[in-house]
């Protein structure tokens, strides 16, 4: 008579195959903490240790997740999905966390098309629909349901006794992997994604039992301004736009032609306030800063825009991009990603579209105040050389895949810099149709990226990497100014502070002062926008 029943044993060998195809990003990032030297190095010794702790964790978790009659689907689901997260694990050193859990249900169909690729084809196939096909086909009788749980007891007896020994090895690196490395248990698939997952559900349901009332973000809120002209500024959000691909801030490769032709200014030291749009977004408009932020508390107080919309600003949002992640859902909201109002689209729906009628908007709001916000697709990736026209393929070869690692590390930058360029003809085309409203109004373009970027550096690629861990081409992220004659804040005044260490927090109370607000929670040291240029140094916003 065996130990353990058919079924355990199954199990257990199902979750070891998970281990080996389906976690070698876990085993890159022990690697990285405990890089081997000889054989018999402490190293290897304590990488034996932790990787075979989470071997048998993995097992462990199958084993109580997969029973009863639909045993076999669990196991199977499981299988199938491990694969799809390993792929994108390995391929582009992306963590599946609850940001990430996040980006994939906020993710649309066009952008989840440029994700797919014939290597994520054949590899979902080879280790998770045929592996998926084999469990359903293959599972065995389960043998009665108290031998069963006899069974699986008594392997978790051992699990539990081996594991714990795997930790006697060597105790005092095991505490400190905990402490040190938290964030690697996100790296064991598929314990690290079934644990965002929840974490996500949890999030949400607890934001959807949650009073919908508004709180105020900026006390006391009034205008002090007296100027004549009524102000026409224009923000721009960025999408995965780097700091270091701007040729405004030393990139040798020239980026920012027409921008350098005009008189701007770079932000050279913006922080982002996360590594994806679903984060930076709402958090560069709310008052709660980064250190505080959370999407369920943001929702819970105004924004920027409903500050300036309540004071009387005329805000429109148009989105060329995915949508406004919530913070445009009480302002004048458009979508540009189809032709029905987008004019400027052909593979796909070009930035450019969304000046398209803007000077009829404008003729119909005379005389207020007017904050636009258009959303880039920008340099959205991984298929960099959709996000520009063929006319700006300026730097060539270009990777014309989305598959970036069969690209070489030159043709992913080519793509990645002629987006940018589109993106520098596109902010010069916004101040060109600013200069028109020069004599009549204060104006105003201020452009700021999301989040950044990575292009294979160390094996990563794209973005929302866990913001603890983040490299610093996902935060590091390029703003830049221009002020007509009439704005109150002039490009010889900021450019005192064009080095200055800024920061997502400070768009907020940037936006209130840009409109001549004065609130309690915003004060001159509490924004980049100020009027006294003898400040000193600049801090986020305070926390409402």
């Amino acid at each position: 008579m065996t130990i353990f029943t058919r079924q355990t044993r199954f199990i257990a060998i199902a979750s070891l195959f998970l281990f080996a195809t389906a976690n070698l990003s876990l085993w890159a990032r022990l690697l990285e903490i405990y890089p081997l030297g000889t054989a018999f190095s402490s190293n290897a010794l304590h990488f034996i240790s932790i990787a075979l702790f989470f071997a048998l964790s993995i097992v462990l978790f199958m084993l109580w997740v997969c029973h009863g009659k639909i045993g076999k689907w669990i196991l199977a689901a499981f299988v199938f999905v491990s694969s799809l997260a390993a792929y994108y694990m390995d391929h582009y050193g992306v963590v599946i966390d609850v940001v990430m859990i996040n980006n994939i249900f906020e993710t649309n169909p066009q952008e989840m098309a440029g994700l797919i690729s014939p290597s994520m084809l054949l590899r979902l196939f080879a280790f998770g629909a045929l592996p998926l096909i084999l469990i359903v086909r293959y599972w065995p009788l389960s043998a009665g349901r108290k031998p069963e749980l006899v069974s699986r007891l008594k392997l978790t007896l051992w699990l539990v006794i081996v594991m714990a020994l795997a930790i006697a090895i060597a105790p005092a690196n095991f505490t400190n992997f905990v402490k040190e490395h938290k964030i690697t248990r996100l790296y064991a698939n598929p314990t690290g994604w079934t644990y965002s997952a929840f974490s996500y559900i949890s999030q949400f349901a607890k934001a959807a039992t949650m009073k919908t009332t508004l709180q105020d973000s900026a006390a006391d809120t009034q205008e002090v301004g007296t100027h004549r002209e009524s102000e026409l500024v224009i923000l721009v959000v960025g999408e995965t736009a780097r700091a270091d691909r701007f040729s405004l801030n030393g990139y040798h490769r020239p980026t920012n032609p027409e921008l350098a032709k005009r008189d701007v200014i770079s932000f050279k030291d913006v922080t982002s306030c996360g590594t994806s749009t679903g984060e930076s977004v709402p958090c560069m408009f709310s008052a709660l800063g980064r250190e505080h932020f959370t999407r369920q508390k943001a929702g819970q107080y105004k924004n920027a825009l409903d500050v300036l919309s309540e004071e009387g600003v005329e805000v429109l949002w148009r989105d060329n991009n995915s949508d406004s992640k919530g913070v445009a859902t009480r302002v004048q909201y458009e979508d540009f990603k189809s032709p029905t109002f987008n004019p400027a689209c052909d593979t796909e729906c070009r930035d450019i579209g969304m000046l398209s009628g803007l000077d009829k908007y404008i003729e119909g709001h005379k005389g207020k105040d007017i904050l636009i916000v258009l959303h880039q697709m920008g340099n959205h990736g991984p298929e960099y050389y959709r996000r520009y026209p063929k006319a700006f393929e300026y730097f060539k070869p270009v990777c014309m895949t989305g598959e970036l690692r069969s690209c070489t590390p030159e043709e992913i930058n080519n793509g990645y810099d002629n987006a940018v360029r589109y993106t520098d003809y596109f902010l010069a085309s916004i101040i060109d149709f600013l200069k028109k409203y020069d004599n009549t109004h204060a104006t105003a373009m201020f452009y700021v990226s999301d989040h950044g970027e990575s292009l294979g550096e160390k094996g990563v690629y794209l973005h929302a990497a866990p913001y603890a861990t983040a490299p610093v081409e996902q935060t590091h992220v390029p703003a830049v100014f221009w002020a007509g004659k009439n704005f109150d804040y002039p490009v010889s005044m900021l450019k005192l502070y064009e080095n200055a260490p800024l920061s997502h927090d400070d768009l907020f109370c940037g936006l209130l002062i840009a409109f001549e607000m004065k609130t309690e929670t915003c004060t001159a040291k509490d924004a980049w926008l100020f009027k006294n240029p003898d400040v000193g140094a600049l801090s986020s916003s305070k926390v409402p």
